[in-house]
């Protein structure tokens, strides 16, 4: 079987294949406890973890089951959820709340239990942005809060959901090390050499196992497979996007013309009514003026001036 010859040099994070291979495998387990040190900031500190099996079942068979791009679980016990979303989905709020509950219920006890959890973080790895009002917020951190006193509630649910289009710091202005995980994430793919900002030795790994050229016939058909999803699936979303701004290009040119015309037609009503009394008051001024009305009283009541009515 022949496979096309890739022109990039290192693989695409977005897609399946890579996201998994960097944070999905015992091998590269560094890779991972390395960029979630860098999202806590030394909240918690992680110095190893497990994988979990990634496909979490109801309480019921009935019951709908979840599927994790990674699963993880702290030596202290905090359970992790990573995922990659690629594309937006109508309920992807709804859909990140919905799995955080089974790392939640996965801690439930037998027996006598005062119901004591640990730590739960879900991450969103997104390929597109979800919060258009600040160009420059990608970084959210979302918890349990009391409306009234904007106090944290809870402190043990913690969602982050980070809008990489919105990262668009250059080498040059990359400081801290999640600066550089979020660079590393958004570039790679067009990358020819490693950057001179990414030293660290967690980075020396993550370049060695990104490279295409290294990888073994099934991992390479792998990723190519992995790849045309990929792509097949941001063609899919552009083209919606292209035919929404279509859509709404349509519909405010509609809308635009609907309103010029209710606007010129308003206009045009007002125009008629001010020129319609102007003439009144002409016709009113020349009828008085017949009458012998005097010119002062002529021009106070009908607002036309002296000169004017005068040469009636």
């Amino acid at each position: 079987m022949c496979t096309p010859t890739l022109r990039e040099r290192y693989v695409n994070f977005y897609t399946d294949f890579a996201f998994k291979k960097f944070f999905g495998t015992e091998i590269n387990k560094e890779l991972l406890i390395s960029f979630l040190n860098a999202l806590l900031q030394g909240r918690d500190e992680i110095t190893d973890l497990t994988y979990l099996n990634t496909e979490r079942l109801g309480t019921a068979e009935t019951e709908r089951k979840a599927v994790f791009d990674v699963y993880c679980e702290t030596t202290t016990g905090e359970r992790i959820l990573i995922e990659m979303q690629k594309a937006e989905q109508r309920y992807f709020k709804d859909r990140s709340v919905f799995y955080s509950t089974f790392p939640i219920r996965d801690q439930a006890q037998k027996g006598n239990w005062d119901y004591q959890l640990n730590r739960v973080y879900t991450v969103g790895v997104l390929n597109f942005t979800f919060d258009d009002d600040d160009p420059e917020y990608f970084h959210h951190e979302v918890k349990l809060m009391d409306t009234q006193t904007h106090k944290v509630f809870y402190e043990k649910l913690t969602y982050f959901y980070l809008e990489m289009p919105k990262f668009v710091k250059t080498e040059e202005e990359l400081v801290t090390l999640f600066d550089k995980w979020l660079y590393a994430i958004r570039n790679l793919a067009t990358l020819m050499e490693r950057p001179r900002a990414l030293q660290e030795a967690v980075f020396t790994r993550l370049f060695e196992q990104a490279e295409i050229a290294k990888f073994n016939q099934q991992e390479r058909m792998n990723y190519e497979e992995s790849l045309k999803d990929y792509r097949d699936m941001y063609s899919v979303m552009k083209t919606q996007l292209d035919k929404g701004r279509a859509q709404g290009k349509a519909e405010g040119l509609a809308e635009g013309m609907a309103e010029g015309m209710a606007k010129g037609k308003a206009e045009g009503l007002a125009q008629g009514k001010a020129e319609g009394k102007a003439e009144a008051n002409v016709e009113n001024a020349r009828k008085m003026k017949a009458k012998g009305y005097a010119i002062a009283d002529i021009s106070e009541i009908t607002g036309l001036s002296i000169e004017f009515i005068e040469n009636l």
